[in-house]
């Protein structure tokens, strides 16, 4: 075994940052790591979920997904996010993970430049890098968001495409119509594709939130069900986009994955289509513990930017990786900023998808060991 040689794109990335902290903790431990809502499935979409099963619902479905999910899915873009795209331009896909890797494998091929949020969410560049092209770091504004500018600066002719995410993914930041509008108006001036994942699109507490496709159809937008509904386990997310996007995209999904889950699309459509209380009930929630952390972290000490949406916070703690692991000796688990790129280097990023008692509970341990 001492002689194999292994892919280039696999030898570049390294094991997840999030999944590699969360596999070592403790069976007590507080997990403050993982972005894994608390809240159960709601009812009815498990119930949907069974349904399926009892019906012999169970083989193989159209690449691009049921049809009735994706009508469900082109309304919604339509109705919630303000563009169009047939149901024939939308995929269903494993979770928002494999949208995003089937999107840039259609379009990124050896020494393309893929520009990305630092710090951004850790697939981004473990996916271009997969793909032997090159990611370029595209730094934040104070407020955590993406810089227009920055990006401007960064194209080059192998510019091919650009990763946004909002709200964003470590930081919680939620980027302002105004620099949506000016990143679609690059993307469409330079012809690059916008990546857009808008998973926590449901979960803003300060400003709303813009799907760069109302402004451009060089975008494509990829969602999920997972955060929304707390179906993190069904692996069932989405994308859509119009022109000859979905065309090439399917190509790389109908031979990694042939189908997302029959049984997973049956409830993700119960979900789409039924009653919302459930998603109102969890954003309430969120919001709430999002307070109790960063007035915590105040008063210990601790800088810290108010997310406005998702479920992080971004802190800012020297030594993020050591503190880290100062936590997880006492049983309380965050991510180091690192893990996220290197400017996420003074920082730690906290979930506060987990309950009050926890978030109290960690705000403790980290007044005695930060």
């Amino acid at each position: 075994m001492s002689n194999i040689q292994f892919s280039q794109g696999v030898s570049n990335i390294n094991i997840s940052g999030i999944r590699k902290l969360f596999e070592a903790a403790g069976p007590n431990a507080i997990n403050l790591g993982i972005g894994q809502p608390d809240f159960d499935t709601p009812a009815n979409i498990k119930l949907a979920a069974i349904k399926a099963i009892e019906d012999g619902f169970t083989g193989y479905t159209p690449g691009l997904g049921i049809p009735e999910l994706r009508n469900a899915i082109s309304d919604k873009f339509k109705r919630e996010n303000g563009f169009e795209v047939a149901p024939g331009q939308v995929i269903v896909t494993s979770g928002a993970s494999e949208a995003l890797y089937i999107t840039a494998a259609s379009l990124v091929n050896p020494g393309d430049e893929v520009l990305i949020p630092n710090p951004g969410f850790l697939s981004y560049k473990a996916i271009v890098n997969m793909l032997n092209g090159k990611d370029v770091s595209v730094k934040m504004k104070e407020d955590l968001t993406i810089d227009p500018n920055d990006v401007l600066e960064k194209i080059t002719p192998k510019t091919k495409a650009l990763f946004l995410n909002s709200p964003g993914n470590p930081t919680g930041a939620v980027s302002s119509k105004e620099d949506v509008k000016a990143l679609a108006e690059i993307a469409e001036d330079k012809n690059i594709t916008i990546i857009s994942d808008e998973v926590y699109e449901y979960f803003i507490y300060d400003g709303e939130h813009v799907s760069p496709a109302q402004f451009t159809d060089n975008v494509v937008t990829i969602n999920a069900f997972s955060k929304s509904y707390s179906m993190t386990g069904w692996r069932v997310g989405y994308l859509g986009a119009k022109g000859d996007y979905v065309g090439q995209i399917i190509k790389v999904h109908q031979y990694l994955q042939a189908c997302a889950s029959s049984i997973g699309q049956k409830a993700a459509l119960e979900a789409i289509t039924g009653p919302q209380e459930s998603v109102v009930i969890m954003k309430n929630e969120f919001e709430k513990r999002r307070n109790v952390l960063i007035k915590g972290l105040h008063e210990i000490g601790i800088e810290c930017v108010m997310p406005q949406g998702a479920f992080y916070a971004f802190p800012k703690v020297k030594n993020c990786e050591e503190a880290t692991m100062n936590l997880l000796k006492n049983d309380v688990v965050v991510t180091p900023g690192t893990a996220f790129g290197a400017n996420g280097k003074d920082h730690i990023r906290i979930s506060y998808a987990s309950s009050m008692a926890n978030i109290e509970k960690a705000l403790e341990v980290m007044g005695r060991v930060l």
